[in-house]
């Protein structure tokens, strides 16, 4: 127990708090004034709705739990041993596991590892306690895991419409009178769990949803929203760190005879097959998505000109070698560019028209931008647009895959 100190502020409340529930134990014992205290216990137990119980606490493993128990936990806050014991044993026999602690510091420690470990449901927290008070413990916990949900049922002597009116506006979930029977206990506890569970499962659906709307429905990788975000991200970097960022635009070459003379249902099965070979032919580091019809971007953080054209050769090659349907071969063309200062807009321009041109030199090739490499001198001027080179270099070494096979793949069907 810590001593409380003269001259804190808010000692005068809470040792008039501590002292109130200290008169209610006492006052529950009282009632069966002419036997030993322990008999007392079980005498009124009958009365009041406690259980005779051992002494000492199970402590933050679950003592008697089974390893891995699933067992809904309750993390009970009370600095009488035998009021702890109590409260545990009514939970234990009900189903639940619990955890304990004695005073105000303790119980934010024990509260700090079981939301970091995920393993803790509802808490039952006194009000009178010798060193924090419960409201001062409730603050606590709400910095503690701002973002968490996890019912606090405040437990006191004292039922004031101002004591329940304070807990309740610092995100308590009730409220408890002492004495209380077990059955009052238990309708409470397992009233904040189902409020848990629905607040966990809204929680969950959102986060599925956010997921979805960030996920192309066709193709399975990221949609043109997710890659918008991550553009500007990729772009905010390279202005932070100095470092250049590359961008690759990726167009399947003549989707639309596929479409018109193949059927839509093999259009998609090129769309999927085409985004396969592209996640598994980039970088751990680098991010995909559709960037609309049948166009996908590439987005490299941390890469120069040599690198986004040797990345792109290498897809180009893997898509050439592909056959995602029985007797259908597609290509791609790519355009790639690399942003110096930042721009994230200026970077897809000229991604955009180094695609153009790709596609107006012949299709099923990669084309770098020529403007933003000669300004910067990385290429002098009237050098090749197409870095050849670096893309049969880059295509020599397909045995070298950067993540995954790059070798003739076909459909499963095919």
């Amino acid at each position: 127990m810590v001593p409380l100190t003269d001259g804190e502020p808010g000692l005068a409340s809470r040792q008039a708090r501590f002292e109130g529930d200290r008169r209610s134990r006492e006052g529950i014992l009282s009632r069966c004034p002419d036997t030993p205290r322990a008999e007392a216990q079980a005498a009124c137990s009958t009365a009041w709705g406690y259980f005779v119980t051992g002494p000492g606490s199970n402590g933050i493993d679950r003592a008697g739990e089974p390893p891995g128990s699933s067992l809904p936990r309750v993390l009970v806050v009370d600095d009488d041993p035998g009021m702890r014991s109590v409260i545990r044993r009514t939970l234990e026999k009900a189903g639940f596991a619990s955890v304990e602690a004695a005073d105000g510091r303790e119980a934010v420690a024990t509260f700090r590892a079981g939301n970091l470990a995920g393993n803790l449901d509802v808490v039952l927290l006194d009000v009178g306690l010798p060193d924090l008070d419960g409201y001062e413990v409730l603050r606590s916990f709400r910095l503690e895991a701002p973002d968490s949900y996890i019912p606090v049922i405040m437990v006191t002597g004292r039922g004031s419409p101002q004591d329940v009116a304070e807990g309740l506006a610092l995100g308590a979930q009730d409220y408890l009178a002492k004495p209380f029977h077990p059955e009052e206990l238990l309708a409470r506890v397992n009233s904040a769990l189902r409020v848990k569970s629905l607040h966990d499962a809204l929680v969950e659906k959102a986060a599925e949803l956010e997921k979805l709307g960030r996920i192309d429905g066709l193709t399975g990788i990221h949609n043109r929203r997710h890659m918008d975000e991550v553009l500007d991200s990729r772009a905010a970097a390279v202005r932070r760190h100095g470092e250049p960022a590359g961008a690759l635009l990726v167009d399947i070459d003549h989707f639309k005879a596929v479409n018109d003379t193949r059927g839509h249902s093999v259009g998609d099965d090129v769309l999927r097959f085409v985004a396969t070979i592209l996640s598994d032919g980039i970088r751990s580091e680098d991010d995909l998505g559709r960037w609309g019809g049948e166009e996908f971007l590439v987005l490299l953080p941390a890469t120069g000109a040599t690198g986004v054209a040797t990345l792109a050769a290498r897809l180009r090659a893997a898509v050439a070698a592909s056959e995602p349907h029985p007797g259908l071969s597609v290509t791609v063309s790519i355009g790639g560019a690399v942003t110096f200062d930042g721009d994230a807009q200026a970077l897809i321009d000229a991604a955009d028209r180094a695609l153009y041109a790709a596609k107006n030199g012949g299709r099923d090739r990669v084309v770098m931008d020529e403007a933003s490499l000669v300004l910067r001198g990385v290429i002098g001027l009237g050098s090749p647009v197409v870095f050849d080179q670096v893309v049969q270099s880059a295509e020599a070494e397909l045995r070298r895959p950067v993540r995954g096979p790059i070798a003739r793949r076909r459909s499963p069907g095919g």
